[in-house]
């Protein structure tokens, strides 16, 4: 269902809250955690909401192909900040929501909870696919030995796609600057 807006974005710092906090504990406190994590502030849930909410979460936390993401080895919000020569060497700050650091590979994952879901990498909407290029543009600096890959979470089907890295690339590159 399509949120407006000011709830969707709203719903995406519910789901992001949750999954950044849950795999810390068990999953047996789950609802009891999930219920003090959106308990107060503009974003907090009850009822069916918090239900609902819960349940994305956990689909996406047990799903076996996803639980690498969540390990205590996988690093949650990292700020990053670089001067990217694709933009003309301008300076860029985000936060990628899980880093994976590899002895060869690195991988950033970004989660989003749109209501509706690319099919493939190349039907995802050119912002995501140009913030995930400066991420990777960003990490290359950063980690120059080792190879950088990105994806997307979505949360609503609880899959995570790979983005080919000419994709990203490309797609940061076609950014202009005003």
């Amino acid at each position: 269902r399509g949120l407006d807006e000011e709830a969707a974005k709203r719903r995406g710092r519910q789901i992001h809250r949750l999954l950044e906090f849950l795999p810390t504990v068990p999953a047996a406190d789950w609802p009891a955690t999930a219920a003090r994590l959106l308990s107060n502030g503009s974003d907090a849930a009850t009822g069916d909401e918090l239900s609902l909410l819960l349940a994305e979460a956990d689909k996406v936390l047990t799903r076996p192909s996803l639980m690498a993401l969540f390990t205590p080895d996988a690093l949650t919000e990292v700020a990053i900040t670089a001067n990217l020569a694709s933009l003309q060497g301008r300076r860029i700050h985000g936060i990628i929501d899980r880093l994976i650091i590899q002895d060869t590979r690195i991988l950033a994952v970004d989660f989003k909870t749109n209501a509706l879901v690319p099919d493939t990498a190349t039907d995802c909407p050119d912002a995501l696919l140009r913030q995930m290029g400066a991420y990777a543009h960003a990490l290359a600096q950063l980690y120059p030995d080792h190879r950088i890959e990105t994806a997307i979470l979505w949360t609503r089907t609880a899959t995570l796609m790979s983005l080919p890295h000419d994709l990203v690339t490309a797609a940061l590159e076609s950014t202009t600057i005003a």
